[in-house]
């Protein structure tokens, strides 16, 4: 196998002149034939300005590259896109599969024997593993980590639950337009990503959990000098994955998944992480099989007290123990024999894990913060290829609700009519948006938080029950049913829906069902439409030509294997 200068040369029609240039011009930045020899460690730099998750990036790329030199290796880094959640147009998602395209074809492009994955914001870790796993280099992930717990008057604050929880008190008129702005100030206090399980804190978890990043990688807040010894210990560890040849579909094995998936449950994490993963496992040919993970949160409960599912924060977990002590609380229900990134199993790690008396962060299986699934999969009429509730998030009683249908035919209708005091709705009212999904908005947007109508807000009600097709972000919460499949823009029955139908979600049965009777669905289905011509140039046509549905991943249907 060849390694180092030698790997992927360019084509000139003669392979002893490809090393000779390539050579010559690595020797202009001052490289000498020893450094040159040894293996390449290549460090995925996704630094930007427009990410400010990513805010540490050069501090964590210097300290892996002090770990790779330490440990006999050339570190070279080179930049990969670079998504951030909240400056990415029309969504992060629609961009997700370009950035897995960018970092697969900069590893195989470039020569290099091992790659560190520096990545935080919710997509940039995903895009990260599906395009490790496609080019099959031996990779190392390295999130940049949590950032600290913002303070309001007495009051703990992290983006963005609190960012959600807070606005809704600003549109429901009991929060004033000053209060507002000195909380925006204050929700997102240094860098480094979401502090509460959203998205982002739940890949890297489940990053951590599959075995591609090292224990505490995961949780270690970003500003704290635990994150940089810990970016050395990856530097120092891709060397050795590079020497020994482990690749990324050594770790990642169907086990590997199930524990992920595992992880997921049991932290009540962001519903954006089953996509992912999802989409992870295709780049493998590993088929996740959605009843399975149905099954995995009813045998396995939410362990983890963090919003927003609970009240803590990802500094608190990491103090608790991090994932390390969650697997060890977990258990049986893993499979611990699977390898990791360090060099050590997974029940090894756990073993190791730090005991922290009277902590109340990770619970113990007899004393769960919820039971019955954190993340549900439900099927029925409405949803025939799948659909996702946060039950960990959710309210009890609405988990059975009945309710008549508002419909909203589009993100931009439901942005126009949502406050309407026209708008005839009740709480008791079941808020239905279509055009919401992977090929409809495109991108499939968090737009599935479909705001409490204003009027409702300020009569005080907290929650409904929400259909759609989109997706909502990690940090959210309510009783709120997502990734509908298929989705209304390829025809799929949420398309179908009328204002005024029936629904009846009931989440312990796993049931999402429109009470319409099949005779009239043949009629709609007859008198269907595409609700808009398909894109004809660049990447939006791309996309729109192979994105999967959410059951696939949201992936492209030409890089799956």
């Amino acid at each position: 196998m060849l390694r180092g200068m030698r790997k992927g040369l360019t084509s000139y029609g003669d392979p002893d002149f490809s090393l000779f240039l390539r050579r010559a011009f690595i020797k202009a930045m001052g490289f000498s034939d020893d450094a040159l020899s040894r293996p390449i460690i290549g460090i995925a730099n996704t630094a930007s300005d427009f990410n400010p998750c990513h805010g540490n990036a050069g501090a964590l790329i210097e300290a892996v590259k002090r770990g790779v030199m330490l440990a006999g290796g050339l570190p070279m880094a080179f930049p990969t896109i670079s998504i951030h959640e909240a400056f990415s147009h029309p969504t992060s998602m629609y961009l997700r599969n370009l950035m897995a395209l960018d970092t697969e074809e900069m590893i195989r492009a470039q020569p290099m024997d091992a790659v560190v994955l520096i990545g935080g914001c919710d997509k940039t870790i995903p895009a990260q593993l599906m395009g490790a796993a496609s080019a099959d280099v031996p990779a190392i992930v390295l999130p940049t980590g949590p950032m600290l717990v913002g303070h309001y008057k007495g009051e703990e604050l992290g983006a963005c639950t609190d960012c959600r929880r807070l606005w809704g008190q600003f549109r429901a008129g009991t929060m004033d337009a000053q209060a507002i702005a000195e909380v925006n100030g204050r929700l997102a206090p240094t860098h480094g990503t979401c502090m509460v399980m959203g998205t982002a804190s739940t890949v890297a978890c489940m990053a951590e959990a599959i075995g591609m990043a090292l224990p505490g990688a995961a949780t270690t807040p970003a500003t704290h000098a635990d994150r940089v010894r810990i970016a050395e210990a990856s530097g120092a560890e891709a060397v050795r994955l590079a020497r020994d040849g482990v690749r990324p579909s050594a770790i990642m094995t169907p086990a590997a998944f199930r524990n992920a998936f595992t992880v997921l449950q049991a932290i009540g994490g962001s519903t954006n992480a089953l996509i992912h993963f999802t989409a992870v496992a295709g780049r493998l040919g590993i088929p996740v099989d959605l009843e399975l993970f149905d099954r995995l949160g009813r045998e396995v409960p939410v362990l983890i007290d963090l919003k927003p599912s609970g009240a803590h924060y990802m500094e608190h977990f990491h103090w608790a123990g991090g994932v390390p002590r969650l697997v060890r609380e977990l258990g049986p229900a893993l499979d611990l024999a699977c390898a990791t990134v360090a060099g050590l199993t997974l029940g090894e790690i756990a073993a190791r894990a730090e005991e922290v008396p009277g902590q109340d962060v990770i619970r113990s299986r007899a004393a769960p913060i919820a039971t019955g699934g954190g993340l549900a999969v439900l099927r029925g009429n409405l949803a025939p290829g799948g659909a996702l509730l946060k039950r960990s998030a959710a309210s009890p009683h609405l988990m059975r609700h009945e309710g008549r249908a508002i419909v909203f035919t589009s993100v931009e209708d439901m942005v126009r009519r949502i406050d309407d005091p026209a708008l005839d709705v009740t709480a008791e009212d079941i808020l239905v948006m279509q055009g919401g999904g992977p090929k409809g908005a495109p991108g499939m947007p968090e737009a599935g938080y479909i705001p409490i109508p204003r009027r409702l807000a300020r009569a005080g009600v907290k929650d409904m029950v929400r259909i759609s097709d989109a997706r909502m972000s990690g940090t959210a919460f309510g009783t709120i049913v997502l990734h509908v499949t298929p989705e209304s823009a390829v025809g799929g029955p949420l398309g179908l829906v009328r204002t005024g139908d029936r629904i009846r979600l009931d989440a312990e049965a796993r049931r999402l069902d429109l009470l319409v009777d099949e005779a009239e669905l043949a009629a709609r289905r007859a008198a269907w439409t595409p609700p808009a011509e398909a894109p004809r140039r660049g990447y939006a046509a791309l996309f729109h030509g192979h994105v999967l549905q959410a059951d696939g991943g949201c992936d492209f249907d030409f890089c799956r294997r």
